[in-house]
C-alpha cells in the first residue's frame, strides 16, 4: 500500500479497537506513507512524545497527568506544538475525560481524535500490527495461489498452459484455492510473503470454456481460503521449451529460485504436454519439495549410492 489515511485506518480498526472520532473530522485524508518517520524514529505509532512524535500518538493516564502538571501557558504551548507536527490522528484510551483544549485544539487544526475503552498497551500492540502490515512492501503476480498439502503454492506459466485447468483439478481432489489472476503479495517479516486475494476476485476462478466459476458456491467453504504464505511455485512450461540434453536436470528436476519481494522462493518447473496429469505432477512436486525441506533428496541419495558402489568395485 502506497499510504494510509486517516479514514481508512479508523474504518479497518475502529470497530476491533471500538474507535469514537470525537473531533478533527475534517482531517481524515491524513496519510501515514511508507518511510514516514524513518528519519526520526523507527516507530509509526507510540505513546504522546513532543520530541520524537509518532504519526498516531497515544494519550494514556500518564499522558493526561502530564499535561495537567503543566502551567497553563507551557499546557497551550505543548497543546500547540502537538498539533503542529500534523500527526495523522490523536488516541485516548481508557475513556478518558478529554480535556476541552485537547477537543478544541484538534479540531481547529483538523487533526482526527479518537477515544477508546482499550487500554493503552492493547491498541499501542494492535496498530503498531496493522500498521506494519497495510504499509508494507507489495507486488501482484500473475498465475493462481493455492494451499496444496498445506503450503502456499504459486502457479505460473505462460497464458493457455492450463494453470486455471490445474487449480480446478487440484481444489477437486481436496486442496484449497487463495486467489486466481492477481493474487497479492505482502511482505510481512524479511523471509515472509504472505499471499491474498484482491476482494473483487474473492473465491472466483476463471476456466476456458466455462467462464467464472464461483469455487466455494460449488465446492463448499473448505475449499478456499483467505491467505497463505507463499513457500513454493510451480512453473508449468511447455514441452517444447525444454531441451533433452541435459541430464542433471532429469536426475534433480528443473529446480530454482524465483526472487519475490526480494525473498528467495524455491521454483519448480514442470514441463506440460498432451497426456501427462498435472495435478499428479503438481501434487508430487509440493510433497518432493517438503522432504526436501527437512533434509530428504532422494537424487543426491541415488548419486551418493552410485558413488559407493563405484568404489566398492575391484581396480583395474
Amino acid at each position: 500500500m502506497d499510504r494510509l489515511t486517516a479514514r481508512q485506518l479508523y474504518d479497518t480498526v475502529g470497530e476491533r479497537m471500538q474507535l469514537r472520532w470525537i473531533a478533527g473530522m475534517r482531517g481524515e485524508n491524513r496519510a501515514i506513507e511508507p518511510g514516514d518517520n524513518q528519519s526520526r524514529r523507527p516507530s509509526q505509532i507510540g505513546y504522546l512524545n513532543i520530541i520524537y512524535p509518532n504519526k498516531v500518538q497515544i494519550i494514556g493516564t500518564e499522558e493526561l497527568n502530564y499535561l495537567d502538571s503543566l502551567d497553563p501557558r507551557q499546557r497551550w504551548e505543548t497543546v500547540e506544538k502537538i498539533m503542529a507536527y500534523k500527526p495523522i490522528a490523536l488516541l485516548v484510551t481508557k475513556d478518558q475525560a478529554i480535556p476541552g483544549d485537547v477537543r478544541e485544539a484538534a479540531e481547529e487544526s483538523q487533526t482526527p481524535l479518537w477515544i477508546s475503552p482499550k487500554r493503552g498497551h492493547e491498541l499501542l500492540t494492535y496498530l503498531q500490527y496493522h500498521l506494519a502490515r497495510g504499509l508494507a512492501r507489495q507486488i501482484t503476480l500473475h498465475g493462481v495461489l493455492m494451499e496444496v498439502n498445506s503450503i502456499g503454492v504459486l502457479i505460473t506459466g505462460e497464458s493457455g498452459t492450463g494453470k486455471s485447468e490445474l487449480a480446478l483439478e487440484l481444489i477437486t481432489r481436496g486442496h484449497r484455492l487463495v486467489a486466481d489472476d492477481a493474487p497479492e503479495f505482502t511482505l510481512i517479516a524479511p523471509d515472509v510473503v504472505d499471499g491474498t486475494c484482491p476482494e473483487m476476485l474473492r473465491d472466483l476462478l476463471e476456466v476456458r470454456g466455462l467462464g467464472v466459476l464461483n469455487v466455494r458456491e460449488m465446492f463448499g467453504h473448505t475449499a478456499v481460503k483467505p491467505s497463505k504464505y507463499l513457500r513454493l511455485i510451480v512453473h508449468l512450461e511447455p514441452m517444447k521449451n525444454f531441451g533433452t540434453g541435459d541430464a542433471m536436470k532429469r536426475l534433480y528436476g528443473d529446480v530454482g529460485y524465483r526472487e519475490v519481494l526480494d525473498v528467495q522462493i524455491p521454483q519448480i518447473v514442470i514441463p506440460v504436454a498432451s497426456g501427462r496429469n498435472i495435478a499428479v505432477l503438481a501434487e508430487a512436486a509440493v510433497r518432493s519439495h517438503m522432504l526436501k525441506s527437512k533434509g530428504l533428496d532422494p537424487a543426491q541419495t541415488f548419486v551418493d549410492r552410485q558413488a559407493h558402489q563405484l568404489r566398492r568395485l575391484p581396480p583395474w
